[in-house]
């Protein structure tokens, strides 16, 4: 009981030497990174810059499936206005629901633009 009285004096005593500093300014915490994400999709409604690969047709044949639409397997598109792409972003650490990040979008095969497609 001693102890814990001399313990506390010395805290009342000392305690208007302390001075207050902001964790974020003398830590780094570990583990707070930005997160990259990857993924790989359609674009449609290309005036006609789109591709004939046979990965986007692939994919293109895959999307219509999910919508319950089925394609006779000797039935060839002509799907100049769709282009397979790979998508890329970096999701900053802390990154709030509705903050704007910076999204790269790659064509994946001849593609000559993908401007005005969705």
């Amino acid at each position: 009981m001693r102890l814990f009285t001399c313990l506390l004096l010395s805290f009342a005593l000392f305690s208007h030497q302390v001075f207050a500093q902001r964790i974020k300014d003398v830590a780094s915490i570990q583990g707070v990174r930005s997160n990259q994400l990857i993924g790989y999709g359609l674009v449609v409604g290309l005036p006609g810059t789109g591709e004939q690969s046979p990965f986007t047709e692939q994919s293109f044949r895959t999307m219509l499936s999910n919508f319950g639409i089925s394609l006779d397997p000797n039935t060839k598109p002509k799907i100049k206005n769709v282009a397979a792409v790979a998508v890329h972003a970096d999701l900053p650490p802390f990154t709030k629901p509705g903050q704007t990040i910076d999204v790269t979008v790659s064509s994946i095969g001849e593609a000559s633009s993908l401007q005005g497609g969705t």
